[in-house]
Protein backbone atom coordinates (compact mmCIF):
# COMPACT_ATOMS: atom_id res chain seq x y z
CA UNK A 1 0.00 0.00 0.00
CA UNK A 2 1.24 3.79 -0.88
CA UNK A 3 2.62 5.33 2.32
CA UNK A 4 1.26 8.98 0.44
CA UNK A 5 -2.11 8.32 -0.84
CA UNK A 6 -5.29 6.79 0.64
CA UNK A 7 -6.65 3.72 -1.69
CA UNK A 8 -9.29 4.49 -4.80
CA UNK A 9 -12.52 3.32 -2.79
CA UNK A 10 -15.99 5.06 -2.56
CA UNK A 11 -16.57 8.55 -2.06
CA UNK A 12 -15.83 9.35 1.73
CA UNK A 13 -17.44 11.64 4.59
CA UNK A 14 -14.99 13.09 6.37
CA UNK A 15 -16.71 12.31 10.09
CA UNK A 16 -16.23 8.89 11.21
CA UNK A 17 -15.05 7.13 14.63
CA UNK A 18 -13.70 3.87 15.26
CA UNK A 19 -12.28 2.30 18.19
CA UNK A 20 -10.59 -1.16 18.63
CA UNK A 21 -8.96 -3.20 21.91
CA UNK A 22 -6.27 -6.05 21.60
CA UNK A 23 -3.76 -8.03 23.40
CA UNK A 24 -0.25 -7.00 22.42
CA UNK A 25 2.96 -7.99 23.99
CA UNK A 26 2.94 -5.26 26.42
CA UNK A 27 -0.49 -5.43 27.46
CA UNK A 28 -3.98 -4.51 26.48
CA UNK A 29 -4.29 -1.66 24.22
CA UNK A 30 -7.45 0.00 23.46
CA UNK A 31 -7.16 2.32 20.55
CA UNK A 32 -9.65 5.08 19.48
CA UNK A 33 -9.79 7.67 15.94
CA UNK A 34 -12.02 10.18 15.73
CA UNK A 35 -11.90 12.47 12.52
CA UNK A 36 -13.90 15.65 11.64
CA UNK A 37 -13.57 17.93 8.58
CA UNK A 38 -10.63 19.53 7.37
CA UNK A 39 -8.60 21.19 4.84
CA UNK A 40 -5.40 19.10 4.52
CA UNK A 41 -4.79 16.43 7.08
CA UNK A 42 -4.24 17.12 10.48
CA UNK A 43 -3.02 14.78 12.92
CA UNK A 44 -3.47 14.81 16.80
CA UNK A 45 -1.65 11.93 19.07
CA UNK A 46 -2.90 11.27 22.74
CA UNK A 47 -0.60 8.29 23.61
CA UNK A 48 0.98 7.26 26.55
CA UNK A 49 5.02 7.80 26.88
CA UNK A 50 5.78 4.23 26.55
CA UNK A 51 4.39 4.24 22.87
CA UNK A 52 5.75 8.00 21.95
CA UNK A 53 8.75 5.46 20.01
CA UNK A 54 5.91 4.22 17.53
CA UNK A 55 4.11 7.92 16.52
CA UNK A 56 6.56 8.03 13.03
CA UNK A 57 5.01 4.39 12.50
CA UNK A 58 1.47 4.96 13.30
CA UNK A 59 1.63 8.63 11.28
CA UNK A 60 2.86 6.73 8.19
CA UNK A 61 0.16 4.12 8.82
CA UNK A 62 -2.56 7.18 9.37
CA UNK A 63 -1.65 8.62 6.06
CA UNK A 64 -1.62 5.96 4.16
CA UNK A 65 -5.49 5.18 4.82
CA UNK A 66 -6.72 8.99 5.46
CA UNK A 67 -6.41 11.64 3.05
CA UNK A 68 -8.12 14.68 4.54
CA UNK A 69 -9.52 15.17 8.52
CA UNK A 70 -8.78 16.38 11.85
CA UNK A 71 -8.05 13.31 13.12
CA UNK A 72 -7.30 12.70 16.85
CA UNK A 73 -5.66 9.19 17.86
CA UNK A 74 -5.85 8.26 21.30
CA UNK A 75 -4.82 5.00 22.86
CA UNK A 76 -4.26 3.63 26.46
CA UNK A 77 -2.13 0.68 27.61
CA UNK A 78 -3.32 -1.81 30.16
CA UNK A 79 0.02 -3.38 31.26
CA UNK A 80 0.10 -7.55 31.60
CA UNK A 81 0.81 -8.22 35.83
CA UNK A 82 4.16 -10.68 35.08
CA UNK A 83 5.02 -13.21 37.92
CA UNK A 84 9.04 -11.78 37.39
CA UNK A 85 11.26 -13.03 39.77
CA UNK A 86 12.25 -11.31 43.14
CA UNK A 87 15.36 -9.17 42.95
CA UNK A 88 17.39 -8.09 45.74
CA UNK A 89 20.50 -6.11 46.56
CA UNK A 90 23.00 -9.13 47.04
CA UNK A 91 25.80 -6.48 48.66
CA UNK A 92 23.58 -5.03 51.00
CA UNK A 93 22.30 -8.34 52.37
CA UNK A 94 26.09 -9.82 52.77
CA UNK A 95 27.35 -6.85 54.51
CA UNK A 96 23.81 -7.14 57.12
CA UNK A 97 24.43 -10.72 57.62
CA UNK A 98 28.50 -10.18 58.32
CA UNK A 99 27.30 -7.39 60.56
CA UNK A 100 24.60 -9.76 62.38
CA UNK A 101 27.56 -12.41 63.23
CA UNK A 102 29.86 -10.48 64.42
CA UNK A 103 27.51 -8.80 66.81
CA UNK A 104 26.32 -12.19 67.86
CA UNK A 105 29.62 -13.43 68.29
CA UNK A 106 31.04 -10.78 70.83
CA UNK A 107 28.37 -10.43 72.64
CA UNK A 108 27.65 -14.35 72.81
CA UNK A 109 24.19 -13.85 71.46
CA UNK A 110 22.46 -17.67 69.78
CA UNK A 111 20.20 -16.25 67.03
CA UNK A 112 19.60 -17.10 63.52
CA UNK A 113 19.41 -14.04 61.08
CA UNK A 114 15.50 -13.04 60.11
CA UNK A 115 15.54 -12.72 56.45
CA UNK A 116 11.97 -11.24 57.16
CA UNK A 117 13.90 -8.36 59.06
CA UNK A 118 16.38 -8.08 56.28
CA UNK A 119 13.72 -7.59 53.20
CA UNK A 120 12.17 -4.29 55.11
CA UNK A 121 15.46 -2.79 54.83
CA UNK A 122 15.31 0.12 52.96
CA UNK A 123 16.93 -0.81 49.44
CA UNK A 124 17.13 -4.34 49.65
CA UNK A 125 14.13 -5.67 47.50
CA UNK A 126 15.10 -3.87 44.18
CA UNK A 127 12.14 -2.90 41.68
CA UNK A 128 11.94 -5.20 38.68
CA UNK A 129 13.14 -3.53 35.44
CA UNK A 130 10.20 -2.08 32.93
CA UNK A 131 9.84 -3.72 29.54
CA UNK A 132 11.41 -1.47 26.65
CA UNK A 133 9.04 -1.38 23.75
CA UNK A 134 10.20 -3.69 20.91
CA UNK A 135 9.56 -4.21 17.12
CA UNK A 136 6.62 -6.94 18.01
CA UNK A 137 5.10 -4.51 20.17
CA UNK A 138 5.55 -1.33 17.20
CA UNK A 139 4.32 -4.31 14.59
CA UNK A 140 1.32 -5.08 16.99
CA UNK A 141 0.88 -1.55 17.42
CA UNK A 142 0.72 -0.47 13.34
CA UNK A 143 -1.51 -3.68 12.87
CA UNK A 144 -4.01 -2.39 15.12
CA UNK A 145 -4.05 1.18 13.69
CA UNK A 146 -4.34 -0.67 10.29
CA UNK A 147 -7.36 -1.94 11.48
CA UNK A 148 -8.80 0.92 13.33
CA UNK A 149 -8.38 2.74 10.06
CA UNK A 150 -10.10 0.28 8.14
CA UNK A 151 -13.22 0.88 10.41
CA UNK A 152 -13.02 4.27 10.50
CA UNK A 153 -13.37 4.67 5.96
CA UNK A 154 -16.17 2.05 6.39
CA UNK A 155 -18.44 4.75 8.99
CA UNK A 156 -16.91 7.41 6.33
CA UNK A 157 -17.97 5.57 3.31
CA UNK A 158 -21.34 5.29 4.47
CA UNK A 159 -21.53 8.87 5.31
CA UNK A 160 -20.30 9.33 2.02
CA UNK A 161 -22.52 7.31 0.01
CA UNK A 162 -25.73 9.47 2.29
CA UNK A 163 -24.36 12.95 1.35
CA UNK A 164 -24.12 11.23 -2.45
CA UNK A 165 -27.68 10.19 -2.52
CA UNK A 166 -28.51 13.84 -1.42
CA UNK A 167 -26.18 15.72 -4.03
CA UNK A 168 -26.49 13.64 -7.27
CA UNK A 169 -30.29 14.82 -8.10
CA UNK A 170 -28.90 17.97 -7.12
CA UNK A 171 -26.45 18.24 -9.65
CA UNK A 172 -29.14 16.39 -12.27
CA UNK A 173 -31.21 19.42 -11.40
CA UNK A 174 -28.61 22.03 -12.40
CA UNK A 175 -28.59 19.73 -15.35
CA UNK A 176 -31.82 20.25 -16.03
CA UNK A 177 -32.19 24.23 -15.21
CA UNK A 178 -29.11 24.78 -17.70
CA UNK A 179 -30.92 23.09 -20.35
CA UNK A 180 -34.31 25.20 -19.33
CA UNK A 181 -31.88 28.05 -19.77
CA UNK A 182 -30.21 27.11 -23.17
CA UNK A 183 -33.61 26.57 -24.94
CA UNK A 184 -34.73 30.09 -23.80
CA UNK A 185 -31.98 31.76 -25.40
CA UNK A 186 -33.53 31.56 -28.96
CA UNK A 187 -37.02 33.57 -27.76
CA UNK A 188 -34.12 35.84 -25.88
CA UNK A 189 -33.02 37.43 -29.55
CA UNK A 190 -36.45 39.70 -30.36
CA UNK A 191 -36.17 41.28 -27.18
CA UNK A 192 -32.77 41.68 -27.80
CA UNK A 193 -33.57 43.13 -30.93
CA UNK A 194 -36.00 45.55 -30.31
CA UNK A 195 -33.53 46.79 -27.20
CA UNK A 196 -30.63 47.04 -29.91
CA UNK A 197 -33.19 49.02 -32.23
CA UNK A 198 -34.54 51.58 -29.21
CA UNK A 199 -29.93 52.26 -28.62
CA UNK A 200 -29.45 52.48 -31.82
CA UNK A 201 -32.32 55.46 -32.34
CA UNK A 202 -30.11 57.27 -29.32
CA UNK A 203 -26.77 57.26 -31.24
CA UNK A 204 -27.93 57.28 -34.78
CA UNK A 205 -29.09 60.92 -33.76
CA UNK A 206 -25.86 61.90 -32.71
CA UNK A 207 -24.58 60.42 -36.31
CA UNK A 208 -21.76 58.67 -35.44
CA UNK A 209 -21.36 55.26 -36.96
CA UNK A 210 -18.39 54.01 -35.61
CA UNK A 211 -20.31 53.94 -32.16
CA UNK A 212 -22.90 52.81 -33.33
CA UNK A 213 -21.44 49.72 -34.19
CA UNK A 214 -19.08 49.21 -30.82
CA UNK A 215 -22.82 49.67 -29.28
CA UNK A 216 -24.13 46.91 -31.33
CA UNK A 217 -21.17 44.40 -30.47
CA UNK A 218 -21.30 45.69 -26.59
CA UNK A 219 -24.73 44.93 -26.14
CA UNK A 220 -24.50 41.71 -28.37
CA UNK A 221 -21.82 40.72 -26.17
CA UNK A 222 -23.41 41.17 -23.02
CA UNK A 223 -26.33 39.81 -23.82
CA UNK A 224 -25.43 36.11 -25.16
CA UNK A 225 -25.53 33.53 -22.98
CA UNK A 226 -24.43 30.74 -25.03
CA UNK A 227 -20.70 30.52 -23.66
CA UNK A 228 -21.95 30.30 -20.32
CA UNK A 229 -24.80 27.37 -20.97
CA UNK A 230 -21.71 25.74 -22.70
CA UNK A 231 -19.83 25.88 -19.61
CA UNK A 232 -22.49 25.04 -17.36
CA UNK A 233 -23.07 21.94 -19.14
CA UNK A 234 -19.27 21.19 -19.31
CA UNK A 235 -18.61 21.76 -15.32
CA UNK A 236 -21.94 20.04 -14.48
CA UNK A 237 -20.71 16.96 -16.38
CA UNK A 238 -17.59 16.67 -15.15
CA UNK A 239 -18.94 17.32 -11.36
CA UNK A 240 -21.15 14.36 -11.82
CA UNK A 241 -18.54 12.17 -12.93
CA UNK A 242 -16.45 13.05 -10.24
CA UNK A 243 -18.72 12.37 -7.53
CA UNK A 244 -19.69 9.02 -9.14
CA UNK A 245 -15.92 8.07 -9.49
CA UNK A 246 -14.85 7.70 -5.99
CA UNK A 247 -11.59 8.73 -4.19
CA UNK A 248 -10.48 11.76 -2.74
CA UNK A 249 -13.16 14.59 -4.45
CA UNK A 250 -13.06 17.55 -2.29
CA UNK A 251 -11.08 19.99 -3.27
CA UNK A 252 -11.98 19.09 -6.70
CA UNK A 253 -15.99 19.41 -6.25
CA UNK A 254 -14.90 23.20 -4.25
CA UNK A 255 -13.65 24.14 -7.58
CA UNK A 256 -16.00 22.87 -9.96
CA UNK A 257 -18.73 24.47 -7.72
CA UNK A 258 -17.43 28.06 -7.88
CA UNK A 259 -16.63 27.56 -11.43
CA UNK A 260 -20.46 26.32 -11.48
CA UNK A 261 -21.65 30.11 -9.76
CA UNK A 262 -19.42 32.40 -11.76
CA UNK A 263 -21.04 31.35 -15.14
CA UNK A 264 -24.96 31.07 -13.04
CA UNK A 265 -23.88 34.93 -11.66
CA UNK A 266 -23.10 35.90 -15.24
CA UNK A 267 -25.95 34.62 -17.06
CA UNK A 268 -28.27 36.21 -14.31
CA UNK A 269 -26.10 39.58 -15.43
CA UNK A 270 -26.78 38.92 -18.63
CA UNK A 271 -30.50 38.59 -18.63
CA UNK A 272 -31.79 41.41 -16.81
CA UNK A 273 -32.42 43.94 -20.16
CA UNK A 274 -33.94 40.96 -22.13
CA UNK A 275 -37.69 41.59 -21.84
CA UNK A 276 -39.96 38.15 -20.14
CA UNK A 277 -37.74 35.84 -21.66
CA UNK A 278 -34.71 37.17 -19.58
CA UNK A 279 -36.86 37.59 -16.37
CA UNK A 280 -37.30 33.68 -17.19
CA UNK A 281 -33.90 32.94 -17.09
CA UNK A 282 -33.19 35.13 -14.13
CA UNK A 283 -35.42 32.95 -11.94
CA UNK A 284 -33.57 29.62 -13.02
CA UNK A 285 -30.42 31.36 -12.68
CA UNK A 286 -31.30 31.85 -9.23
CA UNK A 287 -32.31 28.11 -8.83
CA UNK A 288 -28.98 27.10 -9.98
CA UNK A 289 -27.35 29.38 -7.33
CA UNK A 290 -29.57 27.71 -4.93
CA UNK A 291 -28.42 24.19 -5.89
CA UNK A 292 -24.81 25.27 -6.39
CA UNK A 293 -24.97 26.96 -2.52
CA UNK A 294 -26.52 23.19 -1.23
CA UNK A 295 -23.71 21.44 -2.77
CA UNK A 296 -21.73 23.54 -1.36
CA UNK A 297 -23.01 23.03 1.43
CA UNK A 298 -23.14 19.37 1.93
CA UNK A 299 -19.61 18.96 0.27
CA UNK A 300 -17.78 20.33 2.87
CA UNK A 301 -17.54 16.96 4.33
CA UNK A 302 -16.48 15.14 1.81
CA UNK A 303 -12.65 14.02 1.58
Amino acid sequence: MSQNRAPQGGVRSMTGFARLRVTTPMGDLTLSLRSVNHRTLDLHFHIPPELDPYEPAMRKTLQAGVVRGHVEIRASLHRLQTAAPASFNRNLLEAWLAAFRQVAGEYGLESKPDLNTAFRLPGMLLEPESEEPGEEMRDAMVACLSDAVAQLNAVREREGADLLADLLPRVRRIRELTADIESLREKVMPALEAKLRERMAEVVENADPQRMYQEAALLADRSDIAEETTRLKMHTAALEKLLTGGGEVGKKTEFLLQELHREANTTLSKSNSAGEPGRRISELALGLKSEIEKIREQSLNLE
